[in-house]
């Protein structure tokens, strides 16, 4: 199994890519932006993305998107072939991609939005930190990007300021000893169910 940064010659796993991400949003019934082998080839093509390969089979993939100017990125299209799951392989790819991002990107925000609670659980590891949608980038069109979600009609009524995914941030200009305390998997799934009843309530008031 290798891990590399990708390039121009891996755009023949593009397709695979994308389909792999679609088929894997269905199966958890959760929300997706939705993205385009051309898309992907775009982020191979420029450095800004990670894959794993097994004797030239697709194992799994990540990229990075720049937002607001350079001062946020966001580690995003994390995903593991079926046949390569549960073998830690997703950690791998997001360790990879994440010190790619600060090798490239140094003095940004690295953020993530997501509803998973394993993905949550390796970006606390590495530092990051619960936010609300507030402290994220304000370009929006990283929020146009969510219209091919199926929650993005709980985003608009919000006014994006909350969805179920939970928003969270690796800030460089704060690495204080509290990085260093990874929270447990246990407080995500509370915070998962706290929204949940929140946004739910607000649904029902407006009803």
């Amino acid at each position: 199994m290798e891990i590399v940064i990708a390039h121009k010659s891996h755009s023949k796993y593009a397709q695979i890519i994308c389909d792999t991400i679609a088929d894997a949003a269905k199966v958890r019934g959760t929300g997706i932006a939705k993205r385009t082998p051309e898309y992907v080839t775009t982020k191979m093509e420029n450095g800004n993305a990670v894959i794993a390969l097994d004797n030239g089979k697709f194992a799994g993939f990540c990229y990075i998107e720049k937002w607001g100017h350079g001062k946020f990125v966001a580690n995003s299209g994390l995903i593991v072939h079926p046949d390569y799951r549960n073998l830690g392989l997703a950690k791998q790819i997001k360790e990879r991609i994440f010190l790619l991002s600060k090798e490239k990107f140094p003095d940004a925000k690295i953020f993530s939005i997501t509803t998973g609670l394993a993905v949550m659980k390796m970006n606390s590891d590495l530092g990051y930190k619960p936010v609300t949608f507030s402290e994220l980038t304000d370009d929006q069109q990283f929020w146009n990007g969510c219209q091919t979600c199926k929650n993005y009609d709980i985003l608009q009524r919000t006014e994006q300021k909350m969805c179920l995914c939970t928003g969270m941030i690796y800030d460089p200009s704060k690495k204080t000893t509290e990085e260093k305390k990874p929270i447990k998997k246990s407080v995500f799934n509370r915070l998962k169910q706290i929204k949940q009843t929140l946004i739910l309530k607000k649904d029902q008031n407006e009803q």
